[in-house]
């Protein structure tokens, strides 16, 4: 299983970005931003291959938080060959992942199976409706977690509940709150800016 992929070669030695979209989004949705955040990467933004209704997603559910486990297990291992086969193209010792609402899901699913391939995480409105197992690969990963106060879809307590389980597995966690919803914010930008310069 391969990705339909947006792909910027940076200069040499320079770490790999990757980003990954939200439901309905595409490979274009974060691929200028990355190249802003981290002038000379090289960076990749791999499109979801699963239609909901014509919109664009990683991996399948079957309803608002409710996800096809086995789907996703599938889908976790295909996005960690797909991550591993970028990385060597790339010949990047960095790697940062950035994704958002679905795009943070997927992106947080290879880390908790394969904490080794991507450094650093920006994970916009995450949401794990599941206590993962104990990962200690993920001791000293940094990650950057934003969110909203009053996302309806990404309910504040399983935030939280990501965060602790991260920070428990020795993860370097930062967590931005903003006081409205699902929606991305100029706050959230300045922390993601921030926390990758």
């Amino acid at each position: 299983m391969s990705y339909v992929a947006k792909r910027t070669k940076g200069t040499a030695g320079a770490p790999l970005f990757l980003t990954f979209h939200g439901t309905g989004g595409n490979e274009s949705q974060f691929h200028a931003f990355a190249e802003s955040l981290v002038p000379g990467a090289h960076v990749t933004s791999a499109r979801g291959d699963v239609s909901e209704h014509g919109a664009l997603r990683y991996f399948k559910r079957t309803g608002e938080g409710v996800y096809d486990m086995d789907d996703l297990a599938m889908r976790t291992e295909a996005m960690a060959d797909f991550i591993r086969a970028e990385r060597k193209d790339a010949g990047a010792t960095r790697v940062i992942g950035l994704g958002y609402s679905n795009g943070a899901n997927i992106l947080a699913a290879v880390a908790l199976s394969y904490p080794d391939l991507v450094d650093d995480l920006v994970m916009m409105h995450p949401l794990i409706p599941w206590s993962p197992s104990p990962q200690a690969g993920l001791k000293d990963r940094r990650v950057l977690i934003t969110a909203g106060e009053r996302d309806p879809i990404c309910p504040a307590p399983l935030t939280k509940a990501l965060e602790d389980y991260l920070i428990s597995q020795g993860a370097q966690v930062s967590t931005h709150w903003h006081p409205g919803g699902h929606e991305i914010v100029d706050s959230e930008i300045g922390a993601i800016q921030t926390f990758l310069s």
